[in-house]
């Protein structure tokens, strides 16, 4: 078992007081960790979460890989603290303003949150491999949190209906994020890729027949191009899970 898979709670560095640690004693100078963390945001996003390394991270800050150390005691600690920074993006509304409508503000939060998983591909395996008990994250939930209850539901349906919400933009964001790198791989532009695809597609038995028969649903969906496509199925798929909340809130 690796270190990774065999992480405990214990070990974030959210706990145990590792987050407030500023550097020890003796510290290289000209290095902190909100630099370091803002480094390796920067690294991840442009080489990937495979590709990311303590050694890497040292060579694109002109450090040696031992100086890290000083801030952080493992990898994981520094990809913890590079996942919660980029909940800080987020712009959060307030939910206890009465004159914006719950709704709203439900679908601002989903789609910064997409935008989020989108913007970062690297996001979205760490959010399922670490707590996500960050500063920013907790503050990103609190919101989400307070913003489902205004909606009216019994307490006990509120984290079912979060994640009903935000569950399914995970997946798309997830699944929207990894498209367009795959693209980006290819140096085409997303509507060239897409139509290269559908064009190969009509070639194959078998999946061309099964084509054809969602072609009259892609048709009537609509856009010229895949960022329309895509906006609109997420604005109608979030549109269903809301009026789905508003359904059980009638139900009582």
């Amino acid at each position: 078992m690796t270190k990774q898979a065999g992480r405990s709670a214990r070990d974030s560095v959210w706990l145990e007081g590792k987050a407030r640690r500023g550097g020890r004693s003796g510290q290289p100078s000209g290095l902190d960790r909100e630099r370091i963390t803002a480094a390796s945001v920067r690294l991840l996003d442009a080489e990937g979460l495979a590709k990311f390394s303590m050694r890497r991270l040292a060579a694109e800050l002109n450090v040696t890989a031992m100086s890290l150390y000083w801030y952080v005691d493992t990898k994981d600690d520094l990809l913890e603290l590079a996942l919660d920074a980029t909940y800080a993006e987020l712009r959060l509304p307030d939910p206890e303003n009465a004159d914006e409508d719950w709704r709203e503000q439900l679908r601002a939060l989903a789609s910064a949150y997409r935008a989020q998983l989108v913007r970062h591909p690297w996001l979205s395996p760490l959010a399922g491999r670490f707590l996500n008990i960050g500063p920013n994250s907790l503050a990103f939930s609190r919101v989400i949190q307070r913003v489902v209850r205004r909606a009216g539901l019994p307490a006990h349906g509120v984290t079912g209906a979060i994640s009903a919400v935000f569950q399914f933009v995970y997946g798309f964001g997830t699944i929207e994020g990894h498209f367009l790198t795959r693209i980006a791989d290819t140096g085409l532009s997303p509507d060239e890729y897409f139509e290269q695809a559908m064009s190969l597609v009509d070639e194959v038995p078998g999946t061309a027949d099964v084509m054809r028969e969602s072609k009259d649903l892609m048709a009537a969906r609509g856009g010229d191009t895949v960022a329309e496509m895509l906006d609109r199925d997420f604005t109608f798929a979030l549109d269903l899970l809301i009026a789905g909340l508003e359904a059980m809130v009638t139900r009582g």
